[in-house]
């Protein structure tokens, strides 16, 4: 579509364009119904089967069994923080964090105001410039779990291997890399994922969990914050976040109907090959990431100067190329390449690294 800019923000982020389509036309009178799933009842039949669609389409994708949940919550991967260690943190245990960015440091210190937990490995030191490899993981065997974070946004690194727990309990917060290439999602017991970088719009955190880790929660819990609420009652406890969902269904229809995982993953190392080229070609361009640690989902890089970044930004955005701009925390450049960016926006985007560099350097 000519009027559409290549949209890079982090989150929310770009959806792809038949997603959009298919929901335009179904939004004021959904398949016959005479209504919007946003009027909807979530006890209606008709969407009672988008939530169980949904969940089994997910398993479908990422080749789990049926000795897993997949639940949709509200609260954003922020609210996991402190649901992961209230609900798997006993009071005589402890838990281990690799702590490998921003959102992965936040996680830590959510799960220390509720209990003992251990920092398995840290690459603060590196400017989270690179994820440590498993022998630097101090994993304790008789650990309540491990908690990951696989991809980490603002600084962009990504986990290219997952690590051995040696059955402890393996939980990730993949919020920005789910279903973005082929991997062993049978090796997680839990993970959660907010929507709003790969999976749909804001507003819906989905949850895939082993069945035995949402079974049987401590009775004090409260019931919002219980994992047992949301498996016993599938996702409709109380009234959900339901366009979100619904949109949530429709990017995993989009996601099988153009290949599945396996595609997926082709697509975005395809993708990301094209924007990390030019930054290899000499250093006008640096990336933060170490080379073996490069997101394929987050780029980030510097120019030699802020005055070069600010007007790199500017020029961009006429070009129709937004939200390039890095987290404040970090600064530089941040190019967003979800499964939704298509290969177009990052070949434009290349093409456009190239001129500036050319016309600047």
């Amino acid at each position: 579509m000519q009027d559409r800019v290549f949209n890079f923000n982090p989150g929310p982020s770009t959806l792809p364009v038949s997603v959009l389509q298919k929901a335009q036309a179904e939004l004021v009178n959904y398949k016959g119904c005479g209504m919007s799933i946003m009027e909807m009842s979530h006890r209606a039949k008709e969407y009672v089967e988008i939530v169980a669609g949904t969940e089994a389409l997910f398993k479908e994708l990422t080749g789990v069994g049926d000795d897993y949940r997949v639940m949709f919550l509200q609260g954003g991967a922020s609210q996991q923080f402190a649901m992961i260690p209230l609900n798997y943190l006993g009071a005589e245990q402890s838990a281990d964090y690799v702590v490998t960015g921003s959102f992965a440091e936040k996680a830590f210190k959510e799960a220390q105001k509720m209990g003992n937990v251990q920092l398995a490995a840290s690459s603060a030191e590196q400017q989270y410039n690179q994820i440590p490899p498993q022998e630097k993981l101090k994993l304790a065997a008789d650990a309540a779990y491990v908690h990951i974070t696989t991809n980490n946004t603002i600084y962009g690194t990504e986990w290219h291997y997952l690590p051995e727990t040696n059955g402890v309990p393996l939980i990730a917060d993949m919020s920005s890399d789910i279903l973005s290439r082929p991997l062993d999602y049978s090796k997680f017991d839990f993970l959660y994922a907010g929507a709003q970088k790969n999976l749909g719009p804001s507003g819906v955190v989905l949850v895939m969990a082993r069945k035995e880790m949402v079974a049987n929660r401590p009775s004090s819990l409260p019931t919002m914050f219980n994992y047992e609420t949301f498996a016993k009652h599938d996702s409709l406890y109380n009234t959900p976040p339901t366009f979100g969902i619904y949109m949530l269904n429709l990017v995993l229809q989009w996601i099988k109907e153009n290949g599945g995982l396996t595609a997926m993953g082709q697509r975005n190392q395809a993708k990301a090959n094209l924007i990390y080229a030019v930054i290899d070609e000499d250093d006008y361009y640096r990336g933060h990431a170490q080379e073996q640690s490069r997101s394929l989902m987050n780029i980030t890089f510097r120019l030699p100067n802020e005055d070069l970044e600010k007007a790199f930004v500017e020029e961009a955005t006429k070009h129709g190329l937004t939200g390039l701009k890095g987290h404040r925390s970090v600064g530089g450049m941040r190019a967003s390449v979800y499964n939704a960016m298509s290969h177009e926006g990052c070949v434009a985007l290349a093409n456009f690294m190239q001129d500036f560099r050319k016309r600047n350097g």
